[in-house]
């Protein structure tokens, strides 16, 4: 079994079929959205691949230690994972066509008019170890 990230992102990769922003939906678009969510989450519970999973605050803070009791906060002008990242899902899975196969069902979830958002999902595997450092 290996662990996968699935990222869901707010931009950042490339827009999806159904593109139109969450904010912009309606409660009942919103409340199907999240019950597909938990419905898929549910299901791969009882099958053992459901690792956690959870949606971002639009808000966040960067922080950065400048010296001894000094963590200034700082909001940059760069790209922050408040603005790109909206949810995750970690599963454990047999194989990479599997989190793929899941990444899928993930992309399908609905959207604006109920319809797939047919979004891009990152699938990204959790390191088992360390990289070995050879010299």
């Amino acid at each position: 079994m290996a662990k996968y990230l699935l990222l869901k992102h707010y931009r950042g990769a490339p827009a999806p079929l159904n593109n139109v922003p969450m904010d912009q939906w309606t409660p009942q678009e919103i409340s199907a959205h999240v019950q597909y969510m938990q419905g898929l989450a549910a299901r791969l519970e009882g099958t053992g691949e459901f690792v956690d999973g959870l949606g971002l605050a639009p808000e966040g803070t960067w922080v950065r230690y400048d010296g001894e009791g000094r963590p200034p906060v700082t909001d940059g002008p760069f790209a922050e994972t408040k603005d790109l990242i909206a949810g995750w899902m970690v599963i454990d899975v047999d194989s990479y066509e599997r989190a793929v196969e899941l990444a899928g069902e993930l992309s399908a979830a609905p959207g604006a008019g109920g319809k797939p958002i047919h979004e891009w999902i990152e699938v990204r595997q959790f390191l088992a170890a360390p990289p070995t450092i050879t010299e």
